[in-house]
């Protein structure tokens, strides 16, 4: 999940994508490596007690192992974040292969997990990188307003430049259209204009402005425990048959 644009709704994504795979029996890893750790508080971690984050995993090359942390859904893991990792970047300027150290580490366990989900953090710097690196495909989440499109060719800029660097199979997986409302015709032109832009590499499912969607993550909950009926739980239930339909 990349877009170096705050505020599209990129890890809200990232954890009820995730839970809805895991809702369908999918064995999924959620990585946060996003230093405001939303996605893990929003799964329901604290901000202190956690121990071994993803800021061990890069820092310190501790076992993976010990970073995977259970959820409240059986099929649903966790690699935490931490707010620490903020200083990751400056204390990995000088490691070598700094940008193979997510890849090498998930290399260890990809077999494990069915899907493996790694949220980025809103900007393009090593970390966003690693997550480049270690991915086959990019989820870029776009909301559907005004200046939607802004800053996203230094995005698609970055993907073309690990793809030339370092991970020349990355690929973009699809484009979620998100925050929409059917009532705003900007809502409608936005969709228009992403499709004439991307194609087929956008996603059939809208998520909407929902209320239940937003308020999930302050219980520490995805929105499919907090709310399965809300039209935000069965939007992303749709995403993830959706991504499911496509292989």
């Amino acid at each position: 999940m990349a877009n170096q644009k705050g505020g599209v709704g990129k890890t809200t994504t990232a954890i009820n994508l995730c839970t809805s795979l895991a809702i369908a029996e999918k064995n999924v890893l959620l990585v946060d490596i996003d230093p405001q750790a939303n996605a893990t508080s929003g799964l329901g971690f604290g901000s202190n007690g956690i121990d071994h984050t993803i800021y061990d995993l890069l820092v310190s090359d501790i076992a993976i192992q010990t970073t995977i942390k259970e959820t409240n859904l059986k099929h649903l893991k966790l690699i935490p974040s931490e707010v620490g990792l903020v200083g990751a970047e400056i204390e990995l300027a000088n490691s070598e292969n700094r940008q193979y150290l997510l890849k090498n580490s998930l290399r260890k366990i990809r077999g494990t997990f069915d899907f493996v989900f790694i949220d980025c953090p809103p900007s393009l710097g090593l970390l966003t990188i690693n997550g480049l690196v270690a991915a086959d495909s990019v989820l870029i989440p776009i909301q559907s307003e005004f200046y939607a499109m802004e800053g996203l060719g230094k995005l698609l800029n970055t993907i073309g430049l690990v793809q030339k660097s370092y991970n020349k199979g990355l690929v973009i997986e699809g484009i979620l259209v998100t925050m929409y409302d059917s009532r705003l015709n900007l809502s409608k032109q936005v969709y228009e204009e992403v499709k004439k832009y991307f194609g087929d590499k956008v996603y059939k499912t809208l998520i909407p402005r929902n209320v239940r969607l937003a308020e999930s993550p302050s219980f520490g909950k995805p929105v499919a425990l907090y709310d399965i009926h809300s039209t935000g739980a069965q939007s992303y239930m749709s995403l993830a048959e959706e991504m499911l339909k496509n292989g």
